[in-house]
């Protein structure tokens, strides 16, 4: 079987297996668009994960066009396809070669992209002809340095242009980083049309419960360090203290699942938390226009994951340095913030994420050119402080007062007008 050279340049270095959380990162772009959509599946075997996966995440509308790996037939493939059903069979095309595929608006790489940076560009290069304006391409590389960073390297140069994310996902052998890429410039427009996209960021507990990374990673230091008391001085109880800790410092990074109003008017609370104060203000680091902000504090006993307000795109992304009064107090106007601006069909959108006098870390996945959803998540402060939503004064109306408390992704603390 003859297959194009960007397809014969995929996994040059050993295979690496996509598992189905990988798989379901790999996807998520696929998932989370509501439109009608075309999507193309490079690389597949019959039982590829992702296959199932992108199967699973279409939609009536939607058409997927499949080209095989090299050690999978165009005729083996088309037979399973035939197996799963007239449905299925009806939306899923497969070709024998990649130049037989029309543009997509999403593509997948079934295989994890490994060498060097030029080799990664000129895969690249022989891929991206096949997406649509604004297309995302999807694509794994091995995780960690050796020979397989040059590549990855490469995916993270390109995600600067018009950038969608990129995620670790630590639960695949091995390990992998999974890059979702955008080569031409979006709409604002597009995130409204979007839903919350998959995030392997964080470990499920139960159903509607996870822990964020932070957390994972906070708890086993906390265990770490018990484990090193303990042998350490053996005949001490202190080893208890962070063995103990582990437990409630990892709840402090949990991450539940939240119920996103799909009212398009509604602007959803950031953050958990209690509303402080509800104001108009000029700030002319976002323009000359008054401004609606809503500033809601974190405790320590709060979500920490913040999630998006509106539906946007993130055109800027900046930090100011400052103090680290107490969260409630005014002097916090001053402290440590992170400024994410989105452009959204209403007018620019600010979420400021506030240090507190115990928070003093601050985590942004969002880079600039992604699209977010409203209620998807996209940071979090370690440890509570505060969470500030700035609207356009003139194109929205508040519907929280300070001592409300609300919850973030779910509570509608604005309406567009």
């Amino acid at each position: 079987m003859t297959q194009s050279p960007a397809v014969r340049s995929l996994g040059r270095f050993g295979e690496v297996r996509i598992g189905e959380r990988a798989a379901r990162t790999l996807a998520a772009e696929l998932a989370r668009c509501d439109d009608r959509k075309a999507a193309l599946l490079v690389g597949v075997t019959p039982d590829a994960p992702v296959l199932a996966v992108a199967i699973e995440a279409l939609l009536p509308g939607d058409r997927l066009t499949v080209v095989p790996a090299g050690s999978t037939s165009a005729a083996e493939l088309r037979r399973h396809v035939a197996t799963l059903g007239s449905w299925v069979a009806d939306r899923v095309r497969v070709v024998d070669t990649l130049a037989e595929a029309d543009a997509a608006d999403v593509m997948i790489v079934a295989e994890a992209l490994a060498g060097t940076a030029e080799e990664a560009r000129a895969t690249l290069d022989g891929l991206t002809k096949y997406l649509t304006e604004g297309g995302v391409l999807s694509v794994a590389t091995p995780a960690g340095p050796g020979r397989t960073a040059g590549a990855a390297a490469e995916l993270d140069r390109q995600g600067a242009l018009h950038g969608v994310g990129v995620d670790l996902v630590l639960r695949n052998q091995p390990p992998v980083r999974v890059h979702r890429l955008r080569f031409t410039p979006v709409s604002a427009a597009t995130a409204a049309r979007l839903a919350p996209a998959y995030r392997p960021s964080s470990v499920p507990l139960t159903r509607d419960m996870h822990i964020d990374s932070n957390g994972v990673a906070a708890a086993g230091i906390a265990l770490g360090l018990a484990a090193l008391a303990r042998v350490a001085r053996p005949k001490s109880k202190l080893w208890l203290v962070p063995a103990l800790a582990a437990a409630p410092v990892a709840a402090f990074f949990r991450d539940p699942e939240r119920d996103v109003p799909e009212d398009p008017s509604a602007v959803v609370a950031a953050a958990d938390g209690r509303v402080l104060s509800v104001q108009r203000l000029h700030d002319e680091r976002f323009g000359a226009g008054e401004w609606l902000r809503v500033a809601v504090f974190l405790s320590v006993l709060d979500v920490h994951v913040n999630r998006s307000p509106v539906a946007g795109k993130v055109v800027d992304y900046f930090v100011a340095d400052g103090g680290f009064a107490n969260a409630m107090k005014p002097e916090a106007e001053h402290n440590v913030a992170a400024y994410t601006v989105l452009d959204t069909e209403h007018g620019p959108v600010v979420v400021a994420q506030r240090t507190g006098l115990i928070a003093r870390r601050i985590v942004q996945r969002a880079p600039v050119g992604s699209l977010l959803a409203r209620g998807e998540r996209f940071g979090l402060i370690r440890f509570g402080s505060r969470t500030d939503v700035y609207l356009p004064a003139d194109a929205a109306d508040p519907l929280v007062g300070p001592g409300d408390k609300v919850i973030g992704g779910s509570s509608v603390i604005a309406r567009w007008r």
